[in-house]
């Protein structure tokens, strides 16, 4: 199976701070991967480098290579806006805009230059229902973004993410700030979306990773310590370092 990204020698840094040094990572299309680690061990960064989100930190440098299908997105003749088309994004906190729950998930279409009504209620709906949201909000889409609870809210900013056709969803510790239930929701929808998607996750839970996740990469200090399929990382890690992590001997 040829990977979606593959990225190599990647090294990230914030001015004179190393925040990743020589990761390795092949990333496989439709399934889930989770990055695993103690906070600040680099893995919001990694994940940032795939949709190239660093380069709104003027301090931030980068060198090795990533890339999208044999695409070095990196290379300067890159369109960095069809890239983040491709590979969407969702953050931590629900980030729905101060406008109603249609034009939420009809923003990217519109600036897209799509007009017609009859395409974007289509593509608004298509999303909705793919986020497990639509049966919830069907009767209310004139109503303020930020009058759904905060599970509702994540499930919009997903299919906000969906409604842009993207091949890749990249996720910021998505359930992070969600209660039991609502982060239920979420896992339950990405192992459907992970049938037509590939998605990679950030997660402190470790029991979510085993939860929900095909593969598994380890990183601390900003070094990628170890990356498997998800059963044998945990069942049967490969570096001491992992073992003490999952166990809970640090982090």
């Amino acid at each position: 199976m040829n990977p979606t990204f593959k990225v190599e020698n990647l090294e990230v840094a914030y001015g004179e701070t190393i925040a990743l040094k020589d990761i390795n990572l092949e990333l496989y299309p439709k399934s889930i991967t989770a990055l695993i680690g103690p906070s600040g061990c680099g893995k919001s960064t990694f994940l940032r480098t795939l949709n190239r989100m660093n380069d709104l930190i003027p301090v931030c440098r980068i060198s090795g290579r990533v890339q999208y299908h044999d695409q070095d997105i990196y290379h300067k003749q890159t369109d960095v806006i069809n890239l983040r088309k491709s590979v969407g994004m969702v953050f931590q906190k629900p980030n729905p805009f101060p406008m109603s729950i249609f034009d939420n998930v009809a923003y990217g279409p519109k600036r897209q230059g799509i007009k017609d009504k009859d395409t974007l209620n289509s593509i608004v709906d298509k999303a909705l229902k793919q986020a497990a949201l639509f049966e919830e909000v069907s009767d209310r889409l004139d109503a303020s973004a930020r009058s759904l609870s905060g599970g509702q809210q994540q499930r919009l900013c997903i299919a906000r993410a969906l409604a842009m056709e993207p091949e890749v969803i990249l996720m910021d510790e998505p359930t992070s700030a969600l209660d039991p239930i609502a982060t239920q929701k979420i896992e339950t929808l990405l192992q459907e979306l992970k049938k037509d998607y590939t998605i990679i996750i950030v997660t402190h839970s470790m029991h979510q990773a085993a939860r929900i996740s095909d593969y598994t990469a380890f990183f601390y200090m900003g070094e990628l310590i170890e990356t498997s399929d998800t059963d044998s990382l945990f069942q049967l890690p490969k570096k001491k370092q992992t073992e003490d992590y999952i166990t809970g001997r640090f982090g």
